[in-house]
């Protein structure tokens, strides 16, 4: 096995390929790494590819390729014993991508919070689809996610108080390792345009094998605000949708509930995270 380490070389104001000044062109490895990475594949050899950098790099062509794709970004002076730790099985890694990995160099729009044009269904014949979506991210074993509900089977959310999501996550595999489960909003009409879905909660759950747990996700209607026509910032009724998910492309369950009363408008006290609570711990055969 092959274990490639690509990427950037840090500096400022173009003394490096990423940094405070030097921006890329587009989103191609810097240099002939990628025709190494490609030298390297076509050995027939299995090829782990580590990405040291510090932007994420298109990696169509090569992440179907390769046996394995670890993402470290800038890891830090601790960085070499995690990265080794996780390549050697010694820990199941658990991360997900706070930003989605590109197909192709000039794939766009870079953020999942893109409108709905800037989706696959937009105005443009090039599919902007990452390779990998924002939240992304593997380990060494396997979770199984049921019972997403509402609890208290609420249909309406009034536009200043809270529901609760919950989901029942157990770990199927033969190893221990940890899950995220990731809370999306969708707001599906509103006065202005909005991205057609937000990260708005999220939650870690470490399990034993065989072993389950309840997520309980606690929403507030704040987190549904967005500034309005007139410059405030304001949760709207109407129509909204929660998407329990892996990331922001695998989307275990929707939730369709309705905003109601009178538009309200918030302030900077908001609430700007959902709150999460793991109860029920319970072991069950593997």
């Amino acid at each position: 096995m092959t274990i490639a380490v690509v990427g950037d070389r840090a500096g400022l104001f173009g003394r490096g390929t990423s940094g405070e000044g030097c921006d890329a062109a587009d989103l191609r490895l810097p240099g002939v790494q990628r025709e190494l990475l490609e030298a390297l594949l076509d050995t027939g050899r299995p090829v782990v590819v580590v990405l040291l950098t510090g932007r994420p790099y298109a990696l169509g062509g090569i992440a179907e390729r390769a046996a394995a794709v670890l993402q470290g970004f800038f890891p830090g002076q601790e960085g070499g014993p995690a990265i080794a730790e996780v390549l050697t099985g010694a820990v199941s890694p658990s991360g997900r991508l706070p930003v989605g990995i590109p197909r192709d160099p000039g794939g766009q729009p870079g953020t999942y919070l893109t409108a709905p044009l800037g989706q696959r269904s937009g105005v443009s014949n090039i599919d902007p689809t990452p390779l990998y979506p924002f939240g992304h991210g593997l380990g060494y074993t396997d979770f199984a996610w049921s019972g997403v509900e509402i609890l208290g089977g609420a249909e309406e959310w009034p536009v200043d108080s809270a529901v609760e999501v919950a989901v029942t996550v157990t770990n199927t595999g033969e190893r221990s390792g940890a899950d995220v489960v990731q809370l999306y909003a969708h707001d599906p009409v509103a006065q202005v345009v909005r991205p057609v879905q937000r990260l708005v909660g999220f939650q870690r759950v470490a399990l034993e094998p065989g072993a389950s747990a309840r997520v309980v996700l606690t929403v507030h209607a704040d987190l549904l605000s967005f500034t309005g026509r007139a410059g405030h910032r304001i949760v709207e009724p109407g129509a909204v949708q929660l998407r329990v998910a892996r990331s922001s492309g695998d989307v275990v369950a929707e939730l369709d509930l309705v905003s109601v009363g009178a538009e309200r408008r918030v302030g900077q006290d908001r609430e700007l995270l959902a709150t999460a609570r793991v109860e029920a711990f319970e072991a069950v055969p593997v």
